[in-house]
């Protein structure tokens, strides 16, 4: 049987997948894969289309009915959190501004609005993510709330971050910034073989780095070899093996919040 594989094309989800996508993984079936922003799969995911698919932790209340949160495979850690960008530094908050954001149901959008609460924007337009920096630097948005390897870049648009929404979670709560997850369809796949497949997965592409760099590089947005390298560091790491005691409870604090603030539909705890 052919299951369906989804998730990003960006270098961290490309390094982690490249063994499973490609047929490295002893006993697990062949995957048709697609390529896709986060946004899109979140939206994809809610429709049941995708056996094993890449979706935002702020996506999962509207999700768990259909699918199984993985304990792998996923986006979490340390100083890798969404960043609020700027070009005129005399912003100080977006209280009135105008903002683009990479989706409504994302992680980022999710922590954007705890953070901003108390002064929030006025307007809200969701943006593909290649184009928010461009846009924001053009003038078209007061703000913008950029992911992944926007970290790296943002400089080179004249741009200046407002927030680092990760270092401001991390801070509050003490936990690691939940961002992606891997979920899988109840009825289509059982959870605890793509558990195994997926850590095997990351365990090939930790153990030979070379061996997806091609593949890594040829869907990247952005090709430089540095940054590529730089952003798979920050995003593939102890959680993407496991989620663990830690990763799990900063997922159950973030669902927990946002539910506490009406943003989100209430979601038993990940754990249960």
């Amino acid at each position: 049987m052919t299951l369906s594989l989804a998730f990003s094309p960006c270098p961290n989800d490309t390094f982690v997948f490249h063994a499973l996508a490609h047929g490295r993984v002893p006993g697990a079936p062949a995957f048709d894969v697609t390529y896709a922003d986060v946004d899109v799969t979140n939206t994809a995911a809610e429709r049941g289309e995708f056996d094993l698919v890449k979706v935002s932790y702020a996506a999962l209340p509207w999700l768990l009915d259909g699918y199984t949160l993985l304990p792998c495979g996923g986006a979490l850690g340390r100083g890798c959190g969404p960043l609020v960008l700027v070009k005129d530094r005399g912003i100080t908050s977006l209280g009135g501004k105008t903002v683009a954001v990479p989706g409504d149901r994302t992680t980022a959008y999710l922590l954007m609005r705890l953070w901003s609460a108390g002064d929030p924007p006025a307007r809200v337009e969701i943006v593909p993510f290649a184009e928010i920096m461009p846009a924001v630097a053009a003038g078209r948005f007061d703000a913008g709330l950029v992911i992944h390897e926007a970290r790296f870049t943002f400089q080179r648009h004249g741009l200046h971050a407002l927030a680092d929404l990760g270092e401001w979670w991390e801070e509050d709560t003490g936990l690691p910034i939940p961002l992606g997850a891997i979920v899988a369809r109840r009825d289509r796949v059982d959870p605890e073989q793509a558990t195994a497949w997926i850590k095997e997965s990351v365990r090939q592409a930790w153990a030979d780095p070379s061996a997806s760099r091609d593949y890594v590089l040829s869907h990247a947005q952005e090709m430089e070899q540095d940054v590529v390298d730089q952003h798979i560091k920050l995003y593939v790491n102890e959680f993407t093996e496991s989620l663990g005691p830690e990763g799990h409870a900063a997922v159950d604090a973030l669902l927990t919040r946002a539910e506490e603030e009406g943003l989100v539909p209430a979601t038993p705890l990940v754990r249960g």
